[in-house]
């Protein structure tokens, strides 16, 4: 491990953050006193468009936070998921703006949590950290577009599996994802019977199996097969801007 971000008993340490444990230990040092880490259930919510944007939330573990922007048709789309790569909420403001979007807690577990304020006292005294956070807005507004380009292009059946792969490597499960037929019609902007026929297909060609609030993976390479490219192209998006934030199996593995 590079010296500059500190030991592995040190990093380890950490809330288990990619983002946060990227870090190096100077300017996480800057952040710890003022870290908090709480439970949060799946569904709660963060932020309301026009919320001012007080706290920047860090999914931890297997923690997840979705963006959805609320339609004139009083439907919520979901735009992307955020793991432990990285943070929802104030990552490059300076001061409490009024939050774009309704933020929710996807999958439920641990989040770290900072007051804005106090992140940019720290970045205001370390360049390093703030090139960490311009990194990771840079990721995100990628995975932003590579998100527009997909829903544009690519079909249901390509999408639900782009999504179900992207679920499980943020969560490190390699054998379910707690996703209900419902959630699934919201990740991709379509009705709850259209995501339903979807899995349906899915499960008469043996890929996957549903239960009551989970989808039981049966063939993670005919999910891959049948995914499009885009979580591909957003992972080697990571690795070139913040390399060793994304979570990937070979590095669970490692």
């Amino acid at each position: 491990m590079d010296a500059r971000i500190g030991s592995t008993t040190e990093v380890e340490s950490r809330p288990a953050n990619n983002l946060l444990r990227r870090l190096s230990a100077a300017d996480y040092a800057l952040l710890a006193s003022h870290v908090s880490v709480e439970d949060c259930a799946a569904g709660q919510l963060l932020y309301n468009p026009g919320d001012d944007v007080q706290v920047v939330h860090f999914p931890c573990g297997p923690s997840l936070a979705t963006f959805l922007v609320p339609n004139e048709d009083g439907r919520d789309v979901e735009t992307i998921l955020v793991g432990r790569e990285g943070a929802v909420g104030g990552i490059v403001s300076e001061g409490y703006l009024p939050a774009y979007t309704r933020i929710c807690v996807k999958f439920g577990g641990p989040f770290a949590r900072i007051h804005v304020g106090k992140l940019e006292a720290a970045k205001a005294r370390s360049p390093s950290l703030r090139n960490i956070f311009a990194r990771y807005a840079d990721c995100m507004l990628a995975q932003i577009f590579q998100s527009t380009a997909c829903n544009a292009i690519h079909s249901i059946e390509q999408r639900t599996a782009k999504w179900i792969l992207a679920a499980m490597e943020r969560t490190g499960d390699e054998q379910s994802v707690p996703l209900t037929h419902e959630q699934l019609a919201t990740l991709l902007g379509v009705g709850r019977s259209y995501a339903s026929r979807v899995l349906q297909s899915f499960k008469a060609e043996g890929v996957l199996d549903t239960r009551r609030g989970s989808i039981l993976v049966r063939s993670r390479e005919g999910l891959r097969l049948r995914a499009c490219l885009c979580n591909d192209a957003v992972k080697m998006h990571f690795e070139e801007v913040l390399r060793g934030v994304y979570p990937t199996e070979e590095r669970e593995a490692g």
